[in-house]
């Protein structure tokens, strides 16, 4: 019989803040965790609160405070812990001020700016990132070349590229070389694959708004706390309009998706 406090490894590594618990179980896996001295490397594996659980040689322990933060992440920045590379990591802009172990949620490539998460609360990270949730994702996408009307209604419909199938909620021109898209998959590079299917090249991914979350206000480099309502907001899966003052959508489109 199991004990009444008993946990997944995975879960008490997520909740002291190391990482969401998809991670944690990549982490466990790789023989980096170890239960009472000893190294367990199955996932799902129960413990209890007097178990001493130590990571990378460190002992886990509950985080007290929970942190929720909304940064604006310049391009050149890596969403990792580390890189080999010696490249800048983005959450090395939060080391001045957050002393707690936090993570990223979801990630943004190297070279893409703009709104991504960092917390401590692997239950929130895993909330947001799983595939059934399709949580609202918005970018403003600029080329270095025109982009074709046809692109745009493509895309709603869903598009087809070296066999992976992609397909947007959203997809607006906002001029000839700029476009207004919005992802729920987070499938890896799915912007600069479409496009390039094409030929068109991405000079600029920037992401403005995560669900309720908009990236306004907050100047690059820099972050904020989440309020408790976005908080709620995001774990509930509430939708939330936007607020006046907000890069607006159209509210309707030509046949091609360009504003009428």
């Amino acid at each position: 019989m199991d004990h009444p406090e008993a946990i997944r490894l995975q879960l008490r590594l997520a909740r002291a803040g190391i990482a969401s618990r998809r991670r944690c179980e990549t982490f466990i896996a790789e023989g980096r965790v170890k239960v009472n001295g000893q190294v367990v490397i199955t996932p799902g594996t129960k413990v209890i609160p007097e178990d001493e659980v130590m990571f990378d040689g460190r002992p886990v322990r509950d985080e007290k405070r929970k942190i929720y933060i909304a940064l604006h992440k310049p391009a050149g920045f890596l969403c990792s812990d580390d890189d080999p590379d010696g490249r800048p990591l983005a959450k090395s802009l939060l080391d001045v001020v957050v002393k707690e172990r936090i993570f990223h949620v979801g990630r943004l490539d190297y070279m893409t700016s703009g709104l991504i998460f960092f917390t401590n609360d692997g239950d929130f990270a895993r909330a947001l990132t799983h595939p059934s949730r399709k949580i609202e994702k918005e970018y403003i996408v600029t080329t270095k070349s025109e982009i074709p009307e046809e692109l745009m209604s493509r895309f709603l419909k869903g598009i087809t590229v070296e066999g992976i199938r992609y397909k947007a909620s959203e997809a607006v021109l906002m001029g000839p070389r700029t476009a207004s898209i919005v992802l729920t998959e987070g499938k890896n590079r799915e912007l600069r694959r479409v496009f390039l299917s094409v030929s068109v090249s991405i000079k600029k991914v920037h992401r403005v708004r995560i669900g309720p979350v908009h990236l306004k206000g907050i100047i690059s480099g820099h972050f904020r706390n989440l309020r408790t309502s976005e908080i709620k907001a995001l774990m509930d899966g509430t939708t939330f309009k936007k607020k006046s003052g907000e890069h607006q959508r159209p509210q309707s489109r030509g046949k091609h998706g360009r504003r009428n």
